[in-house]
């Protein structure tokens, strides 16, 4: 915890401001009865819960569609899977599969797919999910192997996706496959398809150290209306990228959310442990440590809500969200690493915050981007913009 409040930053607005202390009371309150020895019932009923208190209506766009506002708000984003991530990791999750399952729907959806999908999203009565990785195919997409070939009216999808958030549990996916308009990125289409569609399989459920509903998905021939396709044929990269920039800033949130509170469980540890005639936190090796904790979460804390007000500005922000997620990811594995030094071997016991902590943060330096990932895209936007300043000054 640091010593300024964060939601007074000039960033956010008065709506924000309000929104965050708003979700920190309904957490509090109505994230304690999530069945815990049933993970797939456990997200469906977390989904249903965020549904029924409207906050998933800031998950999706377009007030016609019950959504908050007819853009999605990248700041209340941000605020709500901070804030949900303090509080529960599968809370954060659930909020935000919803956002990214149905993203793409949002940003290229057709009235009628959005009018079909959007509203259940954010109603939370039907599960959304992201299906672009593939086993030789993660963060290089331009070489996933997938293919959807045009058939009449129709589009026969084959291949598989693997590490699929909310597999096995969605109602629908957003797939990514190759339609081969061009080699490379240029040859991707997006497409939506339905859990009940046949020759689509959940061919197995993965299971992680950060535990929530993950799948590889299999499609065997596979038939789904040209009504299905998102956007335009071979527009599936711009589509993925697009829907992955929105949500990237918010996964740097979220990682922000868990060191918050692994700092508070490590300041209350440090202040309260007795040792030598004196608490934890009268030693200057454990002032160092809290010292730069703190330091590491207000440094990610800037660069995410920087992030997200270029967004809502309407500026393209794949370098500074890159910058965002690294540092945040990277920066919450310290913070939570030395929560659970400071709790010595308390940290490391099954069902200790600091420990649940500790494997939660882990998955989040590798999903929507590797952190080498995001050193690439930093070094190339850097390197680009610089030539470009060249070129203009002659």
């Amino acid at each position: 915890m640091t010593v300024h409040n964060h939601w007074d930053w000039p960033f956010l607005e008065p709506r924000h401001k309000a929104l965050a202390p708003e979700l920190e009371r309904w957490a509090g309150s109505h994230l304690q009865d999530v069945p815990g020895d049933d993970l797939d019932a456990a997200c469906r009923q977390l989904v249903r819960k965020l549904g029924e208190a409207g906050w998933l209506k800031y998950a999706i766009g377009g007030v016609a569609y019950g959504a908050m506002a007819d853009t999605i708000d990248t700041r209340a984003i941000c605020l709500i899977r901070e804030t949900l991530a303090r509080q529960s990791g599968l809370a954060d999750f659930a909020f935000a599969m919803q956002g990214l399952g149905s993203g793409a729907i949002t940003l290229f959806g057709s009235a009628g797919q959005k009018e079909k999908y959007l509203p259940p999203v954010a109603e939370g009565s039907a599960i959304a999910a992201f299906a672009l990785s593939e086993l030789d195919a993660g963060s290089d997409v331009a070489s996933l192997q997938c293919t959807a070939v045009r058939d009449g009216d129709a589009y026969v999808l084959k291949g598989s996706k693997t590490w699929i958030s909310n597999g096995g549990i969605a109602n629908f996916y957003v797939v990514f496959a190759r339609t081969g308009e061009a080699a490379g990125s240029r040859g991707i289409s997006a497409f939506i398809v339905d859990s009940t569609t046949p020759g689509f399989e959940i061919a197995e459920r993965i299971e992680i150290i950060a535990p929530h509903p993950l799948a590889r998905l299999e499609f065997h021939d596979c038939r789904i209306s040209r009504e299905q396709l998102l956007g335009t044929s071979g527009q599936g990269f711009k589509v993925a990228m697009a829907t992955l920039d929105v949500f990237r800033t918010s996964v740097a949130a979220a990682a922000l959310g868990f060191a918050r509170r692994a700092m508070e469980e490590g300041l209350r540890r440090a202040t309260s442990r007795k040792m030598f005639g004196q608490t934890l936190g009268d030693f200057q090796l454990t002032q160092s440590k809290l010292a730069a904790m703190a330091t590491d979460i207000d440094a990610a804390a800037l660069l995410t809500y920087r992030a997200a007000w270029l967004r809502d500005q309407g500026q393209t922000v794949t370098v500074e969200a890159a910058m965002a997620k690294m540092t945040a990811t990277e920066n919450a594995q310290r913070v939570i690493d030395a929560a659970v030094q400071i709790f010595g071997g308390l940290g490391v016991t099954r069902g200790a915050t600091v420990e649940r902590l500790y494997r939660e943060i882990r998955p989040l330096r590798i999903y929507e981007g590797a952190t080498e990932v995001q050193q690439l895209i930093i070094a190339r936007g850097i390197i680009k913009a610089f030539q470009e300043s060249e070129q203009a000054r002659g």
